[in-house]
């Protein structure tokens, strides 16, 4: 994958640097004079709070944004990046953590979409097909070629998009949060994948939240804080404490500390929840479970196996066929009676279910609650200064930054825009918490912040059913654990039996 070049002959000279890259918004200073070196042979992970600067700084690298200044060079030599066709062109690839792919094309015309090999004004297929099946074997890659990419699961479309980069010949690799839709295999599978590819001399650059896998992937780390870089460490010579200190400002305790449940009465009753999909097929098949008071109950699994449809039939957003009740009372499918029963819901997609973009802070934290006390009078007139009181003490308590209740909802970056999502919902005292995804784009400090929330809300009472792509954030959090795979429970746990091991086969589809 080097092109001829000897990997031992590279191996620890600079693939790419970048020096002194500086990019400002009208709101902030995204990257504030950032120097730092990956080398050909190693795994560089970036880290760093959201905010800090590590997308904007990739998107550059790869020719999606432009600095206002800074200079990049690869293999030592002066670059001009304005597009993602002259870093491919210098061997950049880039895994998005949202795949660019295109559902109904086949994997074969997904991985040669743009790169097309041609004889005469005709596609070659012949030869594309070659090259591919080539280039998969020397990865230890197997996809099916004819099928539809939205036929694959989420792993293998992720497979997808690496083939799409190192058809290209890409040589320095940028994954950005690679494992967040993967099982623990599959995680461990892409990690076994990334270490021959650097040991044949390449570069990858690896960013994620989860400083597990930073300590277990990487070779070095270079964390980036308010823009900044704060410093470069040899990743043997670290640990994750030291890391998030790095990235904070401040000790963060990386464990959540909780004691026992106490579970008490049934608050949400699940019995043979089906849900069917705009194409008549199951979503859900068959799903049964309760919550009680006092107790968080986790969902495991990769996304896309029901677990979207099931919270959004418990929260009145979806009709269903089967049993849901609160409390005893059967649930009508109505958003607005569900969280006048005492629902709170953390959705998992921010933007689509948790706000208004173009509304202010303030008008944010009152939605679905507008019309009622303290946030409306008598005449279902808006109380103007208690709507700012609770907005400021929000804002304050949950560290949104800018700390402005006038700025519009699409101003913030994703972790600060789920931290008014996130304030919302909890400041209720709900009965019922769903929460979807609860720390998804959120900075380390402010998980740790949500984390005790919400086992402060379940000690209050609170039932909370928890779902999350992050297998940890579920083992940490939860008291029981179910696992969800193509709309079906595949099996409960308690929390202190769920083995990684145990839930990863699960989240695949099978059963030990």
């Amino acid at each position: 994958m080097m092109g001829g070049m000897d990997p031992e002959a590279v191996k620890g000279a600079v693939a790419l640097e970048l020096r002194n890259i500086t990019k400002r918004y009208p709101l902030v200073l995204a990257n504030d004079r950032i120097s730092l070196q990956v080398r050909w042979g190693e795994v560089l992970a970036v880290v760093g709070e959201n905010g800090a600067g590590k997308s904007t700084l990739m998107k550059i690298v790869y020719g999606l944004v432009r600095p206002d200044q800074g200079e990049i060079l690869v293999d030592g030599q002066p670059a001009q990046i304005t597009e993602p066709r002259e870093a491919i062109a210098l061997g950049i690839g880039m895994v998005h953590q949202h795949f660019m792919l295109v559902d109904p094309f086949t994997v074969l015309e997904n991985i040669v979409l743009g790169a097309e090999p041609r004889q005469g004004a005709q596609i070659d297929l012949v030869r594309a097909r070659a090259e591919v099946g080539a280039l998969m074997r020397e990865l230890e890659f197997n996809l099916p070629l004819d099928t539809p990419v939205e036929e694959l699961p989420v792993g293998l479309q992720q497979r997808v998009e690496i083939l799409k980069a190192l058809y290209r010949k890409a040589r320095i690799l940028i994954l950005d949060e690679p494992t967040a839709v993967l099982t623990p295999q599959e995680a461990d599978e892409l990690f076994a994948f990334l270490r021959r590819y650097v040991a044949q001399g390449n570069a990858v650059i690896f960013i994620s939240h989860k400083l597990a896998e930073v300590i277990k992937l990487s070779d070095r780390v270079t964390v980036i804080r308010d823009g900044r870089v704060v410093g470069t460490v040899n990743t043997p010579e670290t640990s994750m404490a030291e890391l998030a200190r790095m990235m904070v400002g401040r000790e963060v305790i990386l464990s959540v500390e909780k004691g026992p449940a106490s579970p008490k009465e049934v608050v949400l009753k699940v019995k043979d929840l089906r849900v069917h999909g705009k194409d008549k097929k199951h979503r859900l098949n068959g799903v049964s479970f309760e919550v009680r008071a006092g107790e968080i109950v986790g969902i495991a699994g990769v996304e896309g196996n029901g677990q979207t449809e099931l919270v959004e039939a418990i929260t009145g957003l979806r009709p269903y066929e089967g049993q849901i009740e609160y409390g005893g009372q059967p649930l009508r499918p109505n958003a607005r009676a569900a969280r006048e029963w005492g629902v709170s819901h953390i959705p998992e997609d921010r933007n689509a279910r948790g706000l208004v973009l173009d509304f202010t802070t303030r008008e944010n934290l009152i939605l679905g609650d507008h019309y009622r006390p303290p946030n409306a009078g008598f005449l279902g007139f808006l109380d103007a200064e208690r709507i700012e009181a609770n907005a400021q003490r929000i804002v304050e308590a949950f560290d949104v930054r800018p700390r402005s209740t006038d700025l519009a909802a699409r101003r913030y970056s994703g972790g600060n825009a789920q931290k008014i999502v996130v304030g919302r919902e909890l400041s209720r005292g709900p009965r019922l918490l769903v929460a979807a995804q609860p720390t998804r784009g959120v900075d380390i400090g402010a998980i740790e912040f949500i984390h005790e929330q919400i086992v402060r809300a379940r000690d209050q009472g609170t039932a909370v059913l928890l779902v999350s792509a992050d297998l940890n954030e579920v083992r940490s959090l939860s008291d029981r654990i179910l696992v969800m795979f193509e709309g079906r429970i595949m099996g409960e746990l308690k929390a202190e039996e769920a083995t990684e091991e145990k839930l990863g086969l699960w989240m695949a589809g099978v059963v030990a």
